[in-house]
């Protein structure tokens, strides 16, 4: 029996390289389900997202995407003031859920 059809097989170097090939396309789907799955996706301008990175840290950021605009906050550490007027009050029920009952005038 011959078997040197099997020994030329294990010796050819185009082997390598197309399993080489099948290896970049695994790697390349990987990383585009990655890319789909991230929630500031730049290919998907239908959803609306808001991300916070470091919720309550003094470097907290805020992510928001409407659609194609990218919006992002980021925090000084420093409290917010301004100059405003009482607008109403709110009030928490049993249940849980909130009340807000403006301030003013009453109309008919």
């Amino acid at each position: 029996m011959d078997l040197k059809i099997i020994e030329d097989d294990e010796d050819d170097p185009i082997l390598s390289v197309v399993n080489m090939v099948d290896l970049f396309l695994v790697v390349i789907a990987v990383l585009l389900i990655i890319v789909m799955s991230n929630p500031i996706n730049p290919f998907n301008s239908a959803e609306n997202v808001t991300v916070i990175k470091n919720a309550g840290q003094p470097n907290m950021e805020i992510l928001v995407k409407e659609g194609d605009e990218l919006k992002e906050y980021k925090s000084t550490g420093q409290m917010g003031e301004g100059k405003g007027a009482k607008a109403g009050v709110t009030y928490r029920l049993e249940d849980g859920s909130l009340i807000y009952v403006p301030e003013g005038e009453a109309k008919p």
